[in-house]
């Protein structure tokens, strides 16, 4: 063959390939994957996340992701290996899977981001210095978002650390985001709350629904059973799938719901705290599918939210309270009625709320969060209020008072949750706080 023959065939191979590259390159263009960001990406409940988000359940199989994995160089070499691991999964819809351990980087075009908790100092003086060591952290990450991530991005907030408080600190510190796209999540202790109550009336969890979280998530909160529907409950009455018995018609042990239930709640919170990240690997997974697919249909979650003085609470707060997905969005539920006493007590945990931004802030110095009067539990329904006065029937015992008083400023300063599953009669007040 002539070598100016051989030379015009490697000119046309050469144009050919540039040709196929540049349409290549237009198709994968045409293509964008939704990026995903997980920071302290070598955290257990990331590594359970990452097959989940990556299985095609959340976001469609028509939809490919890209996961961008973040946390401190320290940890580059077990990074790698989640890498190479999310590889091997072969998954459809992952278009790629990168590492970062530099802030610059961190956010960049990114579609969601999933903070989880940052790996803390592990002594800490006061729950002021969390705080504070809380508010710094969201003082980084706020204007790396506003810069670095889309503008509808949308974040979700998990951990045990003035997660509540975590979630308005980011909202103060990316302003231009929409706050109705930063989120932290109830949904473990709501549903480590079902579990109990499932035990307690030898059922499946997934048949208790609309059980209620209110208040301040890795806080005092307000376990609220008052709505909770029983389905599929094995009892004299039986229905079709859609019937439902109220809890409060077929659960009549007071004591365990004063003693037991809050007692067995506490301990499940302290241990989530060390778990192995399954179940909060689950909860992200369910919310976001919720989030972009919808909620299941009359059911209503516990999401911690911006208040916008709903329930007559306190606006500018993130307060956890029921909510519905639909069309991509939340909405609170304000169907719900609650009565007075109810009121009161939601207002008492919005002042913990209300006095960690303040400390955020710099506008108070200490904490200083609010006690609970009384430590018995009753059902929410006036006319019981009224027999006991009656009978004049003990609540509990001073002994059991001080005990409940002394655990649960032990578990405060811990930084654990305390909740109870129905509010207290609380003495009136002249001001919220």
């Amino acid at each position: 063959m002539m070598t100016e023959e051989m030379l015009l065939i490697a000119n046309e191979n050469l144009q050919t390939c540039i040709e196929i590259e540049a349409e290549e390159k237009e198709l994968k263009s045409l293509v964008n994957p939704l990026h995903i960001w997980l920071n302290r990406a070598c955290s257990p409940a990331c590594y359970h996340l990452i097959p989940l988000l990556t299985n095609g359940e959340i976001f469609g199989m028509e939809t490919e992701i890209s996961l961008h994995l973040f946390d401190r160089s320290i940890f580059k070499d077990i990074l790698w290996g989640i890498v190479m691991e999310t590889q091997d999964l072969a998954s459809s819809v992952l278009r790629s899977v990168t590492l970062h351990t530099e802030l610059e980087d961190i956010f960049l075009d990114a579609d969601i981001i999933i903070l989880f908790d940052d790996i803390l100092q592990e002594t800490i003086p006061t729950l002021e210095h969390c705080i504070h060591q809380v508010t710094n952290q969201c003082k980084t990450y706020g204007p790396l978002i506003e810069q670095n991530a889309k503008s509808n991005v949308k974040i979700i907030v998990m951990g045990k650390t003035f997660t509540n408080l975590k979630s308005l600190m980011l909202m103060t510190y990316a302003p231009s985001i929409n706050p109705r796209n930063i989120i932290t999540l109830a949904m473990l202790l709501e549903s480590e709350a079902k579990t109990m109550v499932a035990r307690k009336m030898q059922m499946h969890p997934a048949g208790i629904k609309n059980l209620i979280v209110w208040g301040n998530i890795s806080g005092n909160s307000f376990v609220d059973l008052s709505k909770t529907e029983l389905y599929r409950y094995d009892s004299a009455i039986w229905g079709p799938p859609s019937f439902f018995r109220p809890l409060l018609d077929v659960l009549f042990d007071r004591e365990w719901m004063q003693i037991e239930f809050v007692a067995s709640l506490s301990s499940l919170t302290s241990w989530g705290a060390r778990g192995l990240g399954m179940a909060s690997a689950h909860t992200i997974a369910t919310v976001l599918r919720y989030w972009y697919q919808g909620s299941p249909p009359g059911e209503i979650i516990s999401l911690g939210v911006i208040s916008e003085g709903q329930f007559g609470l306190p606006e500018g707060i993130v307060y956890s309270m029921p909510v519905r997905f639909e069309n991509g969005s939340w909405e609170i539920y304000t169907e719900i009625e609650i009565n007075e006493k109810t009121q009161s007590y939601l207002l008492i945990l919005a002042c913990d709320l209300i006095r960690e931004k303040q400390v955020a802030l710099g506008e108070v110095a200490e904490l200083n969060p609010q006690r609970r009067d009384i430590h018995a539990i009753y059902r929410d329904v006036a006319e019981e209020e009224e027999e006991f006065e009656v009978n004049n029937e003990p609540r509990a015992s001073l002994i059991d008072q001080d005990r409940a008083l002394e655990s649960e400023d032990q578990t405060v300063a811990e930084g654990k949750s305390v909740s109870t599953c129905f509010p207290p009669p609380q003495k009136k007040k002249n001001s919220l706080c």
